[in-house]
């Protein structure tokens, strides 16, 4: 595929910190260079990266996303292989290729351009996450924008021939008009065009979403949200209550969107003072993956220098993968 390269033993190599007596995820991965391999490979998980900020910027954001699928890479390939953590079930495909994209993106600074350049990028990310769904397989992946989220609710859709269900966990909707793509409409767009059924939002933030979008949820029985201001006080298990509640709206089946504009104090595109802790968010996550889950899309990072959001990105990825 001319927009996607395939993770190599190479570059697993140049990531991982090696250390005599000990094994690292980056030491122990399998490596595939055609997506006719998929199928015949025993890992259920497969991990892409998008590192774009495009979406974002054309949604008038923070740019910086697209470091986070390098920062995940630097922390997760240096995760201890142990009885907790295996390479046995997952499997780093590669990343979708942006630098094209990015580069057009710098020449303008007008949104409606860089959503036909968003658009553009759809493309590519629906048919890799297709040939992961045909292969039967669970697509993790790490962006990136927003905006991704409609090529990849469009892939597995279409891998799977019917309409999925998506829970967002998100300070934001993401259902603004249908103008020109952007980080803030890929479920308006998903939804739309018939890939998206049920949608449910967990730890949506009143301040910071209109009122013309309130009450479209409100008319429209498919989609659901939960406020964060309705369960900040409570306890962590009531709050898990309230999660699987929301996991029973999407029928217990669906694609898992994580913005980690949802979590307070987090670098993101959109970063807030209030909202989910990453103790709260693994909890989530774990509670998530005993449901039937379709993909895991983890968005709008902005890494810092000291690596901590590349960790917090591996582990909820380790969170999702590792076995009960």
């Amino acid at each position: 595929m001319k927009n996607f390269t395939f993770f190599t033993p190479t570059r697993a190599q140049e990531l991982t910190k090696t250390r005599v007596g000990e094994v690292k995820m980056g030491e122990k991965l399998a490596f595939v260079n055609h997506f006719d391999d998929l199928a015949n490979r025993p890992e259920e998980f497969i991990i892409i990266g998008i590192p774009e900020d495009i979406g974002v910027r054309a949604n008038y954001g923070k740019a910086g996303t697209a470091a986070a699928w390098e920062a995940f890479l630097k922390a997760f390939l240096n995760i201890q292989v142990n009885p907790y953590n295996t390479t046995k079930n997952c499997l780093i495909l590669g990343e979708i290729l942006t630098k094209g994209s990015m580069q057009d993106a710098e020449k303008t600074n007008d949104p409606k351009e860089l959503g036909e350049i968003v658009s553009f990028n759809d493309t590519t990310v629906t048919q890799v996450v297709q040939k992961i769904i045909e292969a039967n397989k669970t697509p993790i992946v790490i962006g990136g924008g927003h905006n991704n989220a409609y090529g990849i609710i469009r892939g597995v859709a279409l891998g799977l021939d019917q309409p999925i269900n998506v829970l967002n966990i998100d300070a934001h909707t993401d259902l603004r008009n249908t103008d020109y793509r952007h980080s803030g409409n890929g479920f308006s767009f998903a939804s739309k065009e018939g890939y998206l059924d049920r949608y449910a939002i967990f730890g949506l933030h009143q301040n910071y979403t209109p009122d013309y979008i309130f009450e479209a949820i409100k008319a429209n029985k498919q989609q659901n949200y939960v406020c964060y201001e309705e369960i900040m006080h409570l306890t962590a298990l009531d709050k898990l209550v309230k999660f699987k509640k929301t996991a029973d709206f999407v029928r217990n089946q669906f694609g898992l969107e994580i913005d980690c504009d949802a979590v307070a104090n987090f670098a993101s595109s959109a970063a807030t003072p209030t909202g989910f802790d990453m103790r709260e968010l693994r909890s989530f996550v774990n509670l998530a993956k005993k449901q039937k889950t379709h993909y895991l899309h983890i968005c709008e990072a902005i890494p810092d220098e000291n690596g901590q959001v590349g960790k917090a990105l591996s582990y909820l990825v380790s969170d999702f993968i590792r076995d009960e």
